[in-house]
């Protein structure tokens, strides 16, 4: 607890790996993101980016950029669709390949997030939380975490949380490096992109 507690709060040498790694992947995957860019534009139009604000450290709001993977069809009454009708084909290739969550290394260089922490979540999720779930807020959300290694959204809710505040108790240089590179072999073999009959999670009600 006590390492992890320095590792996340002093979070100097956090901060300093998260610029080491993102710096150099923004310059070697800008290629790959104009792509994505590109496609986006052609598949679904503008805008390219979609922001939601998520709740950051210590619930503090921030905007959390993606590239589109949902089109904007809407109904007769001009309500959007749900999410399962309006995510394409090429929109789940996105996600399956995390190629949507690119833009947010530049939240990463900004320090609204890190590589490595828990998923950032919408705002109405922080009132739903129990007291022992709202610990996933003592660290910043990051692009990847303990969570998305170990089930992703195959996982329920209470399951996520817990591996999210495990994440919180444990961090350190080690458990980061480990993370990264079970990443990397995710995005190889990506397992859990969608909860059953869902386009991605079902919605955190909280406890019940």
């Amino acid at each position: 607890m006590e390492v992890a507690t320095r590792w996340i709060e002093r979070g100097r040498p956090k901060r300093a790996l998260d610029l080491l790694l993102a710096l150099p992947a923004i310059v070697l995957l800008a290629p790959l993101g104009v792509v994505a860019a590109a496609l986006v534009r052609m598949r679904l139009g503008t805008p390219v980016l979609f922001k939601q604000e998520r709740a950051g450290l210590a619930a503090r709001p921030i905007l959390v950029p993606k590239f589109r993977s949902m089109s904007d069809q809407r109904d007769s009454d001009g309500e959007l669709l749900p999410d399962e009708l309006r995510l394409t084909s090429f929109g789940e290739t996105l996600r399956s390949s995390s190629l949507d969550e690119l833009p947010q290394l530049w939240s990463v260089i900004r320090g609204d997030m890190s590589l490595v922490g828990p998923r950032p979540l919408p705002m109405a999720y922080v009132e739903r939380y129990s007291s022992e779930q709202r610990r996933r807020m003592e660290a910043k959300p990051g692009i990847t975490g303990w969570a998305q290694v170990n089930g992703r959204n195959a996982l329920s809710w209470p399951e996520k949380l817990d591996l999210d505040v495990w994440y919180v108790e444990h961090a350190s240089l080690g458990v980061d490096l480990k993370i990264l590179a079970m990443t990397l072999k995710r995005l190889v073999r990506p397992v859990g992109v969608s909860a059953e009959g869902h386009a991605t999670m079902a919605e955190f009600m909280g406890e019940t």
